[in-house]
């Protein structure tokens, strides 16, 4: 799995950069995130769960936990 290129295959598909999610971000936490901190996070998969349903709260998603079909 790739959650880089998936992360920003969702957010090219919603309209937004992760220029503007690191804003958004930014502005709804108040901590400095960056192009370079988000991106790095996501290359190194060390993103945390509440980083990325902030993420997905800002462009409208949300993470259904499901179990997986045999």
């Amino acid at each position: 799995m790739d959650i880089r290129n998936d992360i920003k295959y969702i957010l090219a598909k919603e309209g937004y950069t992760l220029t503007r999610i690191a804003e958004l971000m930014a502005e709804k936490t108040g901590y400095p995130y960056t192009v370079k901190s988000i991106s790095g996070k996501l290359i190194r998969e060390s993103i945390t769960l509440k980083e990325l349903l902030q993420i997905f709260e800002i462009i409208d998603y949300k993470l259904v936990p499901m179990k997986n079909e045999k």
